[in-house]
């Protein structure tokens, strides 16, 4: 086992989340429209501090995906990625999902424009794309990788 003092973990600061005293008026009315629609608020934890304060989950795109699948809100409000809030509706189809951000995407996701992947794929029949939960990338990949499971694709 490894001993965190001598790794010099002990020194990381460790955030704490701000008190609901401090809370801005717009968290606040986040707060009491959350209660209203029966929401939950899943945020990705590359989000601001801010946007992970009014979160009820903090985590990264599979535990959030797992809090999606068990919440019994009514309503889901992703603060991730497109794919995120997909995945979330999948889950969830009678569900409504929200994303707040509709310019939210993912940097991995967009250095792989699908023309561009289909082009490499005609180089080689024997190429195989794999792709993990991404919707542009799903679509021309062989097979998909959702959150633990392999699924290859029929023809």
């Amino acid at each position: 086992m490894m001993d965190l003092t001598e790794a010099r973990l002990d020194r990381l600061p460790v955030r704490q989340p701000m008190p609901p005293a401090q809370f801005d008026p717009l968290a606040r009315e986040i707060f009491v429209l959350k209660k209203q629609l029966n929401a939950v608020i899943l945020v990705h934890n590359y989000q601001v501090p801010e946007i992970q304060d009014i979160a009820d989950y903090v985590g990264d795109s599979l535990g959030l995906s797992q809090q999606a699948a068990k919440t019994q809100a009514d309503v889901i409000v992703f603060c991730g990625v497109h794919f995120m809030a997909e995945t979330a509706k999948i889950l969830n189809p009678n569900k409504i999902v929200v994303l707040p951000d509709k310019d939210a995407g993912c940097s991995l996701e967009e250095s792989c424009p699908a023309n561009k992947l289909r082009e490499f794929q005609k180089t080689n029949p024997n190429f195989w794309t794999i792709a993990r939960s991404s919707s542009i990338l799903r679509a021309s990949a062989k097979c998909a990788i959702w959150p633990t499971r392999f699924v290859p694709r029929r023809k």
